[in-house]
């Protein structure tokens, strides 16, 4: 891991997961690096330079651990989504402290209206878990390649305590460049030429073409760690879908369907086997491929297991699935534990067109739905039996 901090941050240039540490001032504070770094304000998700109404620099941060407003970053897409800053009731969708909603709308106006060059360059940071400490994820772009002009940044209703508000969900794409010049970066902050643009920035600039810094994962072979939920938060989310069905399997297998609908929103047709006809898979299902007439649809089978944490799902389930697979078809598995080590290796080294849905996937699924406490977990349990 690269590392820097002190005097080291008035020298160094930007590295894509660098991390870049507060240090200790004279006083006895904290010194926040990003100050340093970049030469914006010590405090917020959003911090520029120049103006609000002509900003010259812009820097996200985030923690990634919201719940209520979960930004991600997909490494392997290069897609990062970032929240407004309109998070609590009372106020208006761009009526914000310091104007974070009001320059998310700016600079997607002026990428849409082909007014490019009046878009800041945005750095985006994410904290780490010690003291005022930022790892850089890279210089982003808004927009993404994958979505259209009018999908990349839209206004969410939310309810707190009885109150309705809005707020953003902004996509951004990260450029496919390993390291931003720290002289760049303080020349475009004082509104100056330097003519050390990062290229994949100055072609976004010219034709707005994208080109996302893609990396694609390594290893395939999730640990259970890593399948299961980390927070006390993200566990009562799980558990209430475990004490749901724990003594109805058959339920379970609705709100499997539910949350593949989530995870493939594109599913044209799922049917639920019925019990007595259960011959191994829990649902079948059609994903439509493409738009418009040219769209194709693709078959899947589905199995649903809702075990408890410490319950693995193991060769035996996984295999039942695999067999049932018929040419050209997938499969999707999903669980409210994880699937134990050799299973998930047989199917990453075999090949398998198997999605495996663990109960760290659940979570991040009804959390992008909008369904983030127990109380609304139950609530969406409820809408699944009324529907069923």
């Amino acid at each position: 891991m690269t590392f820097f901090s002190g005097e080291q941050l008035r020298q160094v240039d930007l590295i894509v997961d660098a991390v870049y540490a507060g240090y200790k001032t004279e006083r006895g504070g904290m010194a926040d690096p990003l100050v340093s770094l970049v030469g914006v304000s010590r405090q917020g998700g959003f911090r520029y330079r120049g103006t609000k109404e002509r900003p010259t620099l812009l820097v996200l941060t985030s923690n990634l651990a919201e719940p209520e407003w979960p930004d991600q970053l997909d490494e392997t897409t290069g897609t990062f989504i970032y929240y407004g800053d309109n998070r609590h009731p009372g106020r208006l969708l761009h009526d914000t402290p310091r104007f974070g909603n009001q320059l998310l709308r700016q600079i997607f106006d002026s990428a849409h209206l082909g007014q490019r060059h009046l878009v800041p360059p945005i750095l985006v940071f994410t904290t780490e878990a010690t003291g005022r400490t930022f790892r850089f994820r890279g210089l982003a772009v808004p927009g993404s390649p994958a979505l259209a002009a009018t999908e990349d940044l839209v206004a969410l209703w939310k309810t707190t305590e009885g109150q309705r508000f809005q707020n953003y969900k902004a996509v951004f794409t990260i450029l496919d460049e390993a390291v931003i010049p720290r002289d760049w970066v303080h020349a475009v902050g004082r509104g100056e030429e330097s003519g050390l643009e990062p290229d994949a920035w100055k072609a976004w600039v010219a034709a707005g073409g994208i080109r996302p810094l893609m990396a694609p994962r390594s290893l395939l072979v999730r640990s259970k760690a890593e399948q299961l939920p980390a927070t006390s938060e993200d566990q009562a989310l799980i558990e209430v879908i475990r004490q749901r069905y724990k003594n109805n399997p058959y339920g379970f297998e609705a709100c499997a369907g539910a949350l593949s609908r989530l995870l493939l929103p594109d599913v044209a047709r799922l049917d639920l086997t019925r019990p007595w006809r259960d011959g191994g898979r829990d649902g079948i299902g059609r994903l439509r491929i493409g738009r418009g007439p040219a769209a194709i649809e693709v078959d899947f089978a589905l199995e649903a297991k809702c075990y408890g944490a410490n319950n693995a799902v193991g060769v035996k389930e996984v295999s039942r699935l695999i067999s049932r697979i018929k040419h050209r078809e997938f499969g999707v598995l999903v669980t409210t534990s994880y699937v134990d080590r050799q299973a998930y290796q047989e199917v990453t080294d075999d090949g398998h067109p198997v999605i495996l849905t663990t109960a760290q996937d659940i979570v991040s699924l009804l959390r992008s739905a909008g369904v983030r406490t127990p109380e609304q977990v139950d609530a969406w349990l409820d809408g699944i039996t009324a529907s069923s």
